[in-house]
């Protein structure tokens, strides 16, 4: 291993090595004191993100190109990182608070954060399935680390059972792109796809399958179903943590490999990625309006969300607008994790022993009781239906406008009229919580509160110079151009 390799891996390293010393450390915490895990888990992952930052303008193919280190991939890991540290101070209290409080929690979501910064590095099918499995597993554990509840243990069968159909089809869509290409790595196939020696029908049929793998991972329809029974019976930090983190790892590997590797097939893929980006914005939306069970809207919130990024996916099939279209499903993904982390943290907040607290009556008075929780959900739901004054707004003013330039304006009125549906949804909330009497209890605790409140305060914020944000996200695609 040369100097170059091991220095474009050091963060996931870092990771390892860190989530291994603490689980051994773990062995020696009292049981009263977890706590100190929960710390030290969030110190490792600073200290990545400290690592992953001073990779930043660094470009390089290591491990005899198995592994792509460039600006896209360093992006990807400071969110993969950042999502584990907001995860953490919502588990802190909680998993105190349901009894559940267990040391490898934390040790499961730093080795999944791993698979994640290895999945968007890399360069190679087989080493995009090894990651993918590896970022898997642990979430498996995971969403049934509330045993012996029914629904956590249902949660983790059935993320499993489709996490493994899922698997088999994209390990036999890879199989048939190896036989099509005779090779698995992303500079063979495009060479073996420039010099005309591939077997397209192959090749499109490994393509396709591959596609619907994906497809799983990212919950777009019609292969979301797993999505919000996983969500709602798992807990709650740790089905925040699968909504952003997974969804953000999925679009990237999509990207990495459909626009670099695929790039032909990926224009003639469009008209079917067309059909599930429209189908995705309307399901999620549409079955979002009968929920009353707050863990399972965002569930369907984040199915719809999906399907704007996928609107990222299309646009960037005009070769003219590629590198608009990455930079701007970047920045969607920046505004979506930091909304979705901010809305969970009142979730969690309101949520009581044995799943109560979670229905939509639960909320009614919170805006009276506790005008700064009501506040943070109000910024928090407005952003998610992309009103203005938001970092929401701008989320899908940039994906909207790069679809519509890109030659996709039916699909941006698709977007647009599935946003406004959404508005009835994420207010219903607001009313519930400002214009509703009643009783709500809260728990008060310090790390919700800075992540609810900093959420709320950075979504404001963020929103009033967008052009900073985006310009960071510009910067993250120049190797994919």
């Amino acid at each position: 291993m040369t100097q170059a390799d091991f220095f474009s891996i050091l963060p996931i390293i870092t990771i390892l090595l860190w989530a291994l010393a603490l689980l051994v450390a773990d062995l020696w915490i009292p049981k009263e004191r977890k706590s100190m895990t929960a710390l030290l888990a969030a110190v490792g992952l600073a200290v990545g993100v400290g690592i992953s930052l001073s990779q930043v303008g660094q470009t390089a193919l290591t491990f005899k190109g198995m592994l792509m280190l460039d600006n896209f991939a360093v992006f990807l890991n400071i969110i993969f990182l950042v999502s584990g540290i907001l995860a953490i101070a919502l588990s802190y209290d909680y998993l105190k608070r349901m009894g559940i409080e267990r040391g490898e929690y934390y040790v499961l979501m730093m080795f999944s954060i791993a698979g994640m910064m290895l999945l968007t590095q890399a360069y190679n099918l087989i080493v995009v399935f090894l990651a993918i499995e590896f970022l898997s597993i642990p979430l498996y554990i995971l969403a049934g680390f509330a045993r012996p509840r029914l629904e956590s243990e249902e949660a983790a069968l059935k993320y499993f059972l489709l996490g493994t159909f899922s698997s088999g089809f994209l390990l036999y869509g890879i199989a048939l792109i190896f036989g099509a290409t005779k090779s698995t790595g992303l500079e063979g196939i495009m060479a073996s796809l420039s010099a005309n020696e591939a077997n397209l029908v192959l090749f499109i049929a490994g393509a396709s399958l591959m596609l619907v793998g994906f497809g799983f991972k990212v919950a777009v329809a019609p292969f979301h179903e797993w999505a919000p029974d996983v969500y709602q019976g798992s807990p709650t930090p740790a089905s925040a943590f699968m909504a952003v983190s997974v969804k953000a790892a999925g679009f990237a590997v999509l990207l990495r490999i459909f626009l670099t590797a695929f790039p032909t097939l990926a224009q003639q893929l469009m008209p079917v990625v067309w059909g599930v980006a429209a189908l995705t914005m309307v399901v999620g939306n549409v079955l979002a309006i009968n929920q009353t069970n707050l863990k399972r809207l965002l569930a369907y919130s984040s199915i719809a969300h999906a399907g704007y990024l996928m609107m990222a996916f299309v646009s960037a099939s005009n070769p003219a607008q590629t590198g608009q279209a990455v930079s701007a499903m970047l920045y969607y993904l920046v505004a979506y994790g930091l909304t979705t982390f901010g809305a969970w943290a009142v979730v969690v907040s309101l949520e009581q022993a044995e799943g109560k607290g979670l229905e939509l009556e639960d909320y009614a008075g919170v805006g009276q009781k506790y005008p700064w929780l009501g506040a943070a959900m109000l910024v928090f739901m407005l952003s998610l239906s992309g009103i203005p004054l938001t970092i929401g707004f701008w989320g899908k003013f940039f994906l909207f406008r790069t679809t519509v330039e890109a030659g996709f304006t039916s699909l941006a009125l698709v977007g647009l009229f599935t946003s406004l549906v959404s508005v009835f949804y994420y207010l219903r909330v607001v009313v519930y919580m400002f214009m509703r009497p009643g009783e709500p209890r809260v728990r008060r605790d310090g790390w919700l509160s800075l992540v609810a409140v900093g959420a709320a305060v950075a979504v404001v914020l963020l929103s009033v110079l967008p052009s900073r944000l985006l310009d960071m996200a510009a910067q993250a695609v120049l190797r994919l151009q």
